[in-house]
C-alpha cells in the first residue's frame, strides 16, 4: 500500500491505540477495562477513556511506547502493541479469575509478544497488517528475541489463516472460559509462536507486497 508509513506511538496516540486494541481482543480488552471503569461510565466511549489512560503510562508493558501505528494520509489505520516478555504483563494476582486464567497460562516466556494487532475495517485486505508484523519482527529482533508469540481465539478464523500465512505455528492451547463481552463463547485461545529471522521478515514482507 503507498503512502503507509509505519512508525513509534506517540502519547497522543493513545485513544487510537485504545480503540484498536478494543478490536484486537475479541472483547477481552474490553472484559478487563470494564472491571476499572466506574459503574457509571461502562459505555463504549467510557471503556476507550479508561484504555486510552492505561496505554498514556510510561514504565509498563501496556504502553504506548510499545506500539507500533500505521498511518496513510496523516491518519491512524492501524495498531500493533508487544513487548518483550519477561514475566506477567501485569502484577499478578494469587489466583487469576476464571476468565483470564487461559491467558495467563499461556504466555511464553522469552518470546517477543505481540497482545495485540488491528487494523480499521476500510483499511483491511491491503497488506497493512503484514507491515505492522514486519516491524514487529525487527523490533524483536534488535531486543534480542529468537521467537515472537501471541495469542489467538481458534474460533477467529480470519486471524487464524493470516498467522498461518505467516508462518506461525501452534504451541499450546486452553479452553477459554465464556464471558458476555468476548466475542466467542465457546472453543479455544491458541498459543502461536513463529521464529525471529530473517526469513520471517521476507515472508511477511512478501505478504504485504501481495
Amino acid at each position: 500500500m503507498s503512502n503507509l508509513v509505519i512508525r513509534p506511538a506517540q502519547k497522543r496516540d493513545c485513544t487510537d491505540i485504545a480503540r484498536l486494541f478494543l478490536v484486537s481482543s475479541d472483547g477481552l480488552a474490553a472484559y478487563i477495562w470494564s472491571k476499572l471503569a466506574p459503574a457509571a461510565n461502562m459505555s463504549h466511549e467510557g471503556l476507550i477513556e479508561v484504555g486510552a489512560a492505561r496505554y498514556a503510562r510510561e514504565d509498563v508493558d501496556f504502553s504506548y511506547r510499545n506500539c507500533r501505528i500505521a498511518e496513510h494520509g496523516g491518519g491512524v489505520v492501524g495498531m500493533l502493541h508487544g513487548f518483550p516478555m519477561n514475566a506477567p504483563a501485569e502484577p499478578a494476582e494469587p489466583e487469576p479469575d476464571r476468565v483470564l486464567r487461559p491467558y495467563a497460562e499461556l504466555e511464553d516466556p522469552g518470546s517477543y509478544y505481540v497482545s495485540g494487532l488491528a487494523v480499521q475495517a476500510p483499511f483491511r485486505g491491503r497488506g497493512i497488517g503484514a507491515a505492522l508484523m514486519a516491524a514487529a519482527h525487527r523490533r524483536a529482533a534488535e531486543l534480542g528475541r529468537r521467537r515472537i508469540s501471541l495469542i489467538c481465539f481458534d474460533a477467529n478464523r480470519a486471524a487464524r489463516n493470516f498467522y498461518s500465512r505467516l508462518g506461525f505455528a501452534e504451541l499450546a492451547r486452553r479452553p477459554i472460559h465464556p464471558h458476555p463481552t468476548l466475542h466467542y463463547g465457546a472453543g479455544d485461545a491458541v498459543l502461536l509462536a513463529r521464529p525471529v529471522d530473517a526469513a520471517a521478515i521476507r515472508l511477511i514482507e512478501r505478504d504485504h507486497a501481495a
